[in-house]
């Protein structure tokens, strides 16, 4: 017999008396996958109305907003899961949904935190309720179970999703797109009317020649962990370790940002001789690009509260720029809530192409807050609804009639900003 049929052998019997004993087995459970359409073919064409290049907290808003308005629309998302920062960035407590005693961000968004936390029999905090700290309203979610519901509401909505794939050109076709995507055995060419970018650092942005802005520093990005203790998701909060010049500008150095996560956290293992119990996959980035839109929002825009003529939607936080030394965010003043005009998503001078997330046209200071998941919620739900229209009616996001626009929202349960 050979050595290896001889181990697998007394696996099995171990197996078994273990069973007798009272020991526990994992078990087996079995499904099959649907058959992939000429899985074979490496060279495949997609004819769509909206592409959404990024399926993180924005992105997959965006889509599923765009499929429930009628349009055809695919999301191209490199990693293996939707969510983003909630999901494998692994920061579960998404915030805020509300400011002053009310919800004031709603929608899409909300609706997948709200469900996801019911289905997990997770609480709510009283937003009727001014918290004492920021922080204190944010909400616990199953970053698992978000992930796999992102995915049937896009199914539900006729989104198609095309995971470990990612644009390599851009060029204009007339008054729509060509986009030539790679993945592992497939190149894909999505012939789109518009484009939403949601990449977080506006990278399709880029590709096209679009002015991004970047500083020279950037805020540090976050490793999340769970050592020494059992993390229970959608419960608590895990550690957070501070990976100082991460940066996803491209794949070297989300690479490095990585490597120096994990070798760290390794260190720290050996040091503390405690059991690593949870681990992200991947850096969480606060910060890379940010487009140059047709408007920018300014920190005093932002702290000022004001409401902008095309505001599409609400944001609430502190200022909240994390730097060497930690963190201090700066409360808005009581009753302030900024908003988010359309304008601030449209890369300047650019057509059929919008932004959503935290490469929204701001200055550095005004990002620090509009950054966070609920506000990327948000401006991702108002893209996907102006691309939507504007591939309805052959036109580009910014000539969309902005009524139009805000009705669509409202009526997908999205909190418009109004003029006082």
């Amino acid at each position: 017999m050979k050595p290896f049929q001889q181990d697998r052998r007394e696996f099995l019997q171990q197996s078994v008396m273990g069973a007798a004993a009272g020991l526990t087995i994992a078990t087996t459970s079995h499904v099959t996958a649907q058959p992939v359409a000429e899985s074979a073919k490496v060279d495949i064409t997609n004819n769509i109305d909206v592409l959404v290049v990024g399926g993180g907290t924005a992105g997959h808003v965006a889509a599923i907003q765009a499929g429930r308005a009628g349009a055809k629309t695919m999301i191209l998302e490199r990693n293996s899961q939707l969510g983003g920062t909630t999901t494998t960035g692994g920061v579960a407590f998404p915030g805020l949904f509300d400011a002053w005693g009310k919800q004031i961000i709603a929608g899409i968004g909300w609706e997948l935190v709200k469900e996801s936390v019911e289905l997990d029999g997770g609480a709510f905090p009283n937003f009727a309720k001014v918290p004492q700290h920021h922080w204190q309203n944010q909400i616990y979610t199953n970053q698992f179970l978000y992930a796999v519901l992102a995915e049937e509401k896009c199914a539900q909505a006729g989104v198609e999703i095309a995971y470990y794939e990612f644009p390599q050109t851009v060029t204009h076709t007339g008054n729509s797109w060509q986009v030539d995507c790679v993945g592992f055995g497939t190149r894909r060419r999505v012939l789109c009317k518009q484009i939403i970018d949601c990449t977080g650092g506006a990278e399709v942005v880029g590709m096209l020649g679009f002015e991004r802005l970047r500083e020279e520093e950037r805020q540090p990005g976050s490793y999340l962990y769970m050592m020494g203790e059992h993390h229970e998701p959608g419960r608590n909060q895990i550690h957070r370790l501070y990976v100082h010049g991460a940066d996803s500008s491209n794949s070297r150095t989300a690479t490095e940002a990585n490597l120096t996560g994990r070798r760290t956290i390794l260190e720290k293992v050996r040091r503390e001789n405690k059991r690593l119990m949870h681990l992200q996959p991947e850096t969480g980035v606060r910060e890379t690009y940010r487009i140059l839109g047709e408007t920018m929002i300014t920190v005093n825009d932002y702290t000022d509260g004001r409401v902008f003529e095309d505001a599409i939607s609400h944001a609430f936080y502190p200022v909240d720029l994390h730097t060497k030394t930690g963190v201090k965010p700066k409360p808005l003043k009581r009753g302030k809530v900024p908003t988010i005009p359309l304008r601030a998503l449209i890369p300047k001078d650019s057509r059929n192409l919008i932004v959503a997330g935290r490469c929204v046209s701001s200055d550095r200071l005004a990002n620090s807050g509009l950054r966070v998941q609920a506000s990327c919620m948000g401006m991702g739900q108002a893209a996907g609804a102006a691309a939507a229209l504007a591939a309805r009616t052959g036109t580009t996001p910014l000539s969309v009639p902005l009524g139009d626009i805000q009705a669509l929202l409202r009526q997908h349960g999205q909190i418009v900003p109004t003029q006082s």
